[in-house]
């Protein structure tokens, strides 16, 4: 089991209730695809999952720890997040460091605490860096300073650094909200691919409901706090997501004119295969 939500709720400090009565489980590899309008609780649940917030209510296991007994121990947390490769919509990089510190640091909870001092003066893995920057085609942004990069680059930078982690549970928060068309998609696949690849569970909260569709098999719809449904991708009809949207209007989400899953076949050749060096 990678992890287990038994009737998770989680209600901030200013008494705004985020999450309310989810359950939810996932065994370890599996590829999880969570939609829903904005609002819904889509980040809120992510952060419980990675242990960034502790639930307020329920019971809770990732990889195989009990929340309310690790987070309670400094060192257990520790080693638990080292785990656990987050992707945020925003990066939380420093605008002076390095591209090749923001990659490495993916291996900060494994490193003793002299080489993550010492890599902070020259990066102890050059060649790692550049390697997981390679799979996002900005092998060439390696020494730049991430203050000097766009928006998308710093995201692609932000997955790069989970890519280096090679962590077993893979949190994506918008992973490519700041990505074009077609290199989103090609981005998706890649992490896709990863997770396959490694075993590893991968969980991506997408706005675009056609990248959700095209490349993940079982879709968990979120609202209002609430799981609204949890299906294959071959049940996700149009009146469900309809029903999931309403709050938004008529038009659902899509990152394109046309769902991915519709592409001319020479378009998705071109957009499955993987950058690499």
């Amino acid at each position: 089991m990678s992890f287990a939500l038994d009737d998770v709720g989680l209600t901030h400090a200013n008494g705004y209730t985020a999450l309310s009565a989810i359950n939810l489980q996932a065994d370890q590899g599996e590829r999880i695809a969570l939609i829903g309008p904005s609002g819904a609780g889509k980040t809120s649940l992510l952060s419980v999952i990675g242990t960034a917030l502790a639930p307020t209510a329920g019971l809770s296991k990732v990889l195989d720890c009990p929340l309310d007994i690790t987070m309670r121990r400094r060192n257990d947390l520790k080693s638990l997040r080292a785990r656990i490769g987050t992707i945020h919509q925003s990066p939380p990089i420093p605008g002076r460091q390095r591209v090749v510190t923001a990659v490495l640091a993916g291996k900060l909870g494994h490193w003793p605490a002299w080489k993550s001092t010492a890599s902070l003066i020259y990066p102890m893995d050059v060649s790692g860096a550049r390697a997981a920057l390679c799979r996002v085609d900005l092998a060439d942004k390696l020494f730049d300073r991430c203050d000097q990069l766009s928006g998308g680059q710093l995201q692609r930078v932000g997955i790069a650094r989970v890519l280096y982690q090679e962590a077993e549970l893979i949190l994506a928060d918008e992973p490519v909200s700041a990505l074009d068309p077609a290199l989103a998609l090609t981005t998706i696949r890649l992490l896709v691919e990863e997770a396959k690849a490694r075993r590893a569970t991968l969980v991506a909260s997408l706005h675009a409901v056609d990248l959700a569709l095209s490349n993940f098999s079982r879709i968990v719809g979120v609202k209002g706090g609430r799981i609204a449904f949890d299906l294959p991708a071959d049940q996700v009809g149009i009146p469900l997501l309809n029903d999931l949207y309403a709050s938004e209007g008529a038009e659902l989400p899509m990152q394109a004119r046309e769902p991915y899953f519709v592409l001319p076949a020479a378009a998705n050749d071109a957009a499955n295969r993987i950058i690499c060096c």
